[in-house]
């Protein structure tokens, strides 16, 4: 039977907004995984991927060059990977990424060529079958699609399987370019609101001129505040759905490195106080640590210290305030901890 319309498969698991209700939408199709962004792996709508991806391709590639010419990445070994995958996917088949590399390195793709004795690949030029993997599905063949079987076939991996992205996604949304900037820029904001015109630049990755012009169809479907000096526009009922969830919002929480909470705009300074900035991404290279936010406010790092055996309840934690003082943070951390681990399956 044809599957349900992405929309309803995706309106079924944000009934269910918990791992199961993930793992159920990545099953169905409704959810994909690709780069679509920042060259940075996002979870997204499958029906979205295609539109998203030509907003930002040409530039991730242009942007790529240097590298793919310093692993040794031409279009014609690109050209060979692709073949190498539709052949080994085509008719809905689903492989693991290693199986992609190992598919790759037969061929030859991912080493100096096949040996002459033998005819198999030389080995693997470290990360050419990342970049590869993510060429393929830059350019719209692949995507990450729904999780594999375990290794007892009892039940789903974590391990997402490669598929073809036209078979998986088979009526994918398609918008015209300012059709799509204006989307984007709309579903920025309903989320991610108030936020500014640069916040909307460092999220995206488009340009300021890409951006001004989302901005401008989105518009209508906005209102605008104005704070420090600077324009800032909203969805006009995030201020009621604010309102719905302060409370909770107030309390302490562990959020993930990469939450958009902080990651999602330019000037972090509401959540992230300027000055511990850098404790949130020591030396600046990119890599966000877990922040512990209380009453909107972050006042922490946290990291994990192992796992439990048997039954887990919960990661342990340990939380380094930016003070360098407690002030009573542990016990909020440790309850924290506790309502998490009784939420993930054991």
């Amino acid at each position: 039977p044809a599957p349900a319309p992405a929309g309803a498969r995706l309106a079924g698991a944000r009934s269910a907004p918990d791992l199961g209700g993930v793992r159920a939408a990545l099953a169905s199709g409704a959810l994909v995984r690709s780069w679509p962004l920042r060259s940075t792996l996002h979870l997204v709508a499958a029906e979205d991927l295609g539109w998203l991806l030509a907003l930002s391709t040409e530039r991730q590639l242009r942007g790529a060059a240097s590298r793919r010419a310093g692993l040794g990445i031409d279009e014609a070994l690109v050209e060979r990977a692709r073949g190498v995958v539709v052949d080994a996917l085509a008719g809905g088949r689903r492989l693991a990424r290693e199986e992609v590399l190992a598919l790759w390195e037969e061929a030859g793709v991912l080493g100096d060529g096949p040996d002459p004795g033998t005819g198999r690949g030389t080995g693997r030029v470290p990360q050419r079958g990342y970049h590869l993997l993510w060429t393929l599905s830059q350019t719209g063949t692949t995507c990450w699609g729904p999780l594999l079987p375990d290794r007892a076939g009892a039940g789903a991996s974590d391990q997402q399987a490669i598929v073809l992205l036209d078979e998986w996604v088979p009526a994918p949304r398609r918008l015209e370019r300012e059709e799509a900037l204006g989307e984007l820029a709309r579903r920025y904001l309903a989320s991610h609101g108030p936020a500014s015109l640069a916040d909307l630049v460092r999220w995206s990755g488009l340009t300021v001129r890409e951006a001004r012009a989302g901005l401008a169809l989105a518009r209508p479907h906005l209102e605008a505040l104005t704070c420090g000096g600077t324009e800032m526009l909203l969805d006009p009922a995030t201020p009621e759905r604010l309102a719905r969830c302060r409370d909770d919002a107030r309390r302490t929480l562990l959020l993930p490195g990469f939450d958009e909470m902080v990651l999602g705009y330019a000037d972090r300074s509401a959540t992230v106080p300027a000055e511990h900035a850098a404790a949130v991404v020591p030396g600046g290279n990119g890599v966000f640590l877990g922040t512990v936010v209380t009453g909107g406010r972050a006042v922490a790092t946290w990291r994990r210290t192992g796992r439990r055996t048997g039954r887990r309840t919960g990661p342990p934690v340990v939380a380094t305030a930016f003070d360098g003082g407690d002030d009573g943070l542990a016990p909020a951390v440790a309850a924290e901890v506790a309502r998490l681990g009784a939420a993930l399956p054991t």
